[in-house]
């Protein structure tokens, strides 16, 4: 094991899958010299050169509908859009074409391509940069949709988008990159639909994704300190989620909360919540709560940002919400 940052290991996911397969390649704006936004493509260019780590034109649209065609036609592309809130340019590519065409040809073709995005707020980026969109992608059919949380995650979901043969999105949350963690020295790809629990508790399950874990995980120690002991569930990936694990919890916790950054109204949470009543309602000893940010467009200021995204304590109000 060794201790690397969440972008380096993410780096690393790049270069050993690029080093395993001549077929991926990776495309964006600024990716090759400039080495991405954020630091995270950094050296691939002087590791595989310009006819596999191809910077681009300022045209999202442009970016994925050339992936797509390079995916269908034995390619493996990794395209990177510079932030989440960009993919609404990519909408047409990824959800008209990449997505529909396993459908569309009768299962004789697929897009095996990747897409990077970062998304959430804590730099105060403004309301053009700091969306959290997963529930629009989670809502297509044909796109599978990843968002790890931790190190060991940031690899090993990222190899495993890279080596899935139908279209995959990894969310990557802008304010983890600089993150410390430990990776293995011989690290495995994480299933892609399989949650993880990052802690056990037996009071109440709660359910989330992303930098919200740490958040969550927060939380729940301080619960613990007032006698009530939380169930945290890492989701990792969205499109599919592991129902059955968070099923599992709330049968033993009796008591469900889900919380992310994304705004709450239409969310994620709100997909678990009807699931869970549906399929666990007789488990449930409480209503289940949702925890997310207030139906507005992110706000610029610190001060404000703060205010607008989740933290602890108002899962612990959640969590408490739920106990009496």
């Amino acid at each position: 094991m060794s201790e690397v940052r969440f972008g380096q290991a993410i780096n690393r996911a790049l270069i050993d899958a690029m080093t395993a397969d001549p077929s991926v390649i990776l495309l964006g704006e600024d990716v090759a010299r400039p080495g991405g936004p954020f630091g995270v493509t950094r050296g691939l260019l002087d590791k595989f050169g310009p006819e596999r780590v191809r910077d681009t034109p300022i045209s999202e649209a442009a970016i994925t509908g050339a992936a797509v065609g390079a995916a269908m036609t034995g390619l493996r592309p990794i395209v990177e859009i510079m932030f989440m809130d960009f993919v609404t340019l990519t909408m047409d590519a990824l959800v008209n074409q990449a997505a529909k065409a396993r459908f569309m040809f009768g299962g004789q073709s697929s897009v095996p391509m990747v897409v990077r995005m970062p998304h959430g707020g804590g730099i105060n980026a403004g309301p053009q940069h700091s969306q959290c969109l997963e529930a629009w992608l989670a809502h297509v059919p044909g796109l599978k949709v990843v968002c790890p949380a931790t190190v060991a995650d940031a690899y090993s979901l990222t190899r495993a988008a890279i080596v899935d043969d139908d279209p995959v999105i990894v969310i990557e949350h802008k304010a983890l990159y600089a993150a410390k963690g430990e990776l293995a020295d011989s690290p495995t790809a994480t299933p892609i639909g399989r949650a993880r629990i990052a802690r056990e508790g037996r009071d109440a399950t709660i359910v989330t994704y992303g930098a919200m874990v740490s958040v969550a995980l927060a939380a729940a120690v301080e619960l613990a300190q007032d006698g009530v002991e939380a169930d945290v569930i890492d989701l990792r990936s969205l499109q599919p989620w592991d129902e059955a694990t968070v099923l599992a919890s709330l049968t033993r916790t009796h008591r469900l909360i889900i919380c992310h950054e994304a705004v709450e109204a239409f969310g994620i949470g709100a997909e678990i919540a009807a699931r869970m009543a549906d399929v666990g309602f007789d488990e449930l000893d409480a209503p289940i709560v949702r925890v997310g940010a207030p139906f507005m467009p992110p706000p610029f200021a610190k001060t404000l940002e703060d205010w607008y995204r989740p933290d602890a304590a108002k899962i612990v109000a959640a969590v408490k919400k739920t106990m009496s």
